[in-house]
């Protein structure tokens, strides 16, 4: 009789080599993702003369520095994704370039392409990698060494971590999404909660959850410092994967969900941690500091740091005074200059259809960009009126990219502007040089546009189905 298995550890040993004597493992690379910033690592076999192992199991995609809207690209933008262009051509593989219909955000395209799929082994140069455990796919970012070393060995070293199983039972309230969730564990149990973990998320809540939900969540596995979130496949997993470009067919497709429905934790596995949460305590809920875990209830008042904790003080006066913000005033208080919706955690069409429902017929006090996930995102946005619905708000309709999640591209927001933003990280500068950024879902976002302050969406979308 073998003790039974949590998720985790079934995905580690099918994809272990070998384990040194120091505790580190070698591990089998299912799915290389590399974009703009991966230059590093094909320098590093340029300069050795080396080609990359497995080309075939290697995609590249221009996402971070990919222009979002009509205008001259900077020239250090432009040599970004010719880089890889050229890193890509000479070494084989299949890029998702400007020009490709597939084109977007990696941790979008990913999922839509097919090509992220149950029990694969997924690695990136980006920490929001871990995304792609939304499929119950072994995924996390790796630094620009290990990319070199997957690039030319198709191989890993990595040390294992522990696990914790987050299980959230109940239903979610109204418009409390995904990203609500997400933003409620982490200030509940801190940016560094779950330090080093690989975190399963469970329970019927989350059993609920769409894919693109489930995305949501697990992107936002690493702003409470997991290494990443894991959620067992099941139908709405097959669902969702059925027919896209790189999925399985026919027998195959037939052979995968009989292995794929197997990738589940044995009951009575035993977990390093266990949190459990119930769902019929989230509130739409937005940040008010400078990280992920500055984020509370948007009914709430700003905290007074002499109420936090001894070790959270300094930090909370810290983001106040960077934020601009004094504590006691209601969140709902806070004014906003301009509005953000899109990114690798809130740019799918789910996300943009909610938006889009608190948006229709109304105006945006505020300026804003929205900038869809993928090329495919944009067009089926465009096709089902969501577009026109941004556009008539007053809102930026903008190409598929990264784009004001990280500023990388040129979409800035300016110094001591407030932003309400469905990115995933409100770090000082994130946006721009002295951005302030208020996390929060995309309908909240909407939100936000048309009060022209932080607002509960919840009143927004009665009567709207």
């Amino acid at each position: 009789m073998t003790a039974p298995q949590t998720l985790f550890a079934k995905l580690w040993a099918a994809h272990e080599i070998m384990l040194r004597e120091d505790g580190t493992s070698l591990l089998w690379v299912d799915r290389h993702l590399v974009h703009e910033g991966s230059h590093h690592a094909f320098a590093k076999l340029g300069d050795r003369g080396m080609k990359v192992a497995a080309p075939d199991l290697t995609f590249g995609v221009v996402d971070h520095y990919a222009p979002t809207r009509a205008g001259e690209v900077a020239a250090d933008i432009r040599r970004m994704i010719d880089t890889l262009g050229q890193n890509a051509r000479s070494q084989g593989i299949r890029l998702f370039d400007l020009r490709d219909p597939g084109q977007g955000i990696v941790h979008v395209i990913g999922p839509e392409q097919g090509l992220t799929l149950p029990g694969l082994l997924i690695n990136c140069g980006d920490s929001h990698t871990s995304t792609h455990g939304a499929f119950g796919a072994l995924a996390f970012g790796v630094g620009a060494t290990e990319v070199a070393h997957i690039l030319a060995t198709q191989t890993i070293w990595q040390k294992r971590p522990n696990t914790m199983r987050i299980t959230i039972n109940g239903v979610l309230g109204a418009a409390v999404s995904a990203k609500d969730l997400a933003l409620h564990w982490i200030a509940k149990l801190g940016a560094d909660g779950a330090r080093g973990h690989a975190i399963e998320y469970a329970g019927t809540a989350v059993e609920a959850l769409s894919m693109e939900g489930r995305l949501t969540l697990c992107n936002l596995s690493i702003e409470g410092g997991a290494r990443l979130g894991l959620v067992a496949p099941d139908q709405v997993t097959f669902d969702y994967i059925k027919g896209r470009n790189f999925a399985p067919t026919a027998a195959a497709w037939d052979a995968a969900v009989n292995d794929w429905a197997a990738l589940k934790s044995d009951e009575g596995a035993v977990f390093d941690c266990e949190v459990t949460i119930n769902a019929a305590e989230i509130a739409p809920t937005v940040t008010w500091g400078t990280s992920p875990e500055d984020a509370l209830p948007i009914t709430a008042h700003v905290p007074d740091p002499a109420n936090l904790p001894a070790t959270k003080q300094e930090q909370a006066r810290a983001a106040l005074e960077y934020m601009g913000l004094t504590a006691g005033l209601p969140l709902e208080a806070v004014n906003v200059d301009q509005v953000f919706i899109g990114s690798c955690t809130n740019g799918r069409i789910e996300d943009l259809r909610l938006a889009a429902k608190v948006l229709a017929g109304r105006k945006s006090r505020v300026p804003g960009l929205v900038s869809p996930g993928s090329a495919l995102v944009k067009k089926q946005a465009e096709d089902e009126g969501l577009a026109q619905i941004f556009t008539d708000a007053g809102l930026e309709w903008a190409g598929a990219g990264c784009s004001m999640c990280v500023g990388m591209n040129g979409d800035l927001v300016g110094s001591g502007k407030r932003c309400a933003s469905s990115t995933n990280r409100n770090f000082k500068g994130r946006q721009g040089r002295g951005a302030r950024t208020h996390l929060m879902s995309p309908a909240m976002v909407a939100a936000a546009a048309v009060t022209g302050h932080l607002a509960d969406v919840r009143p927004l979308l009665e009567g709207r189905t």
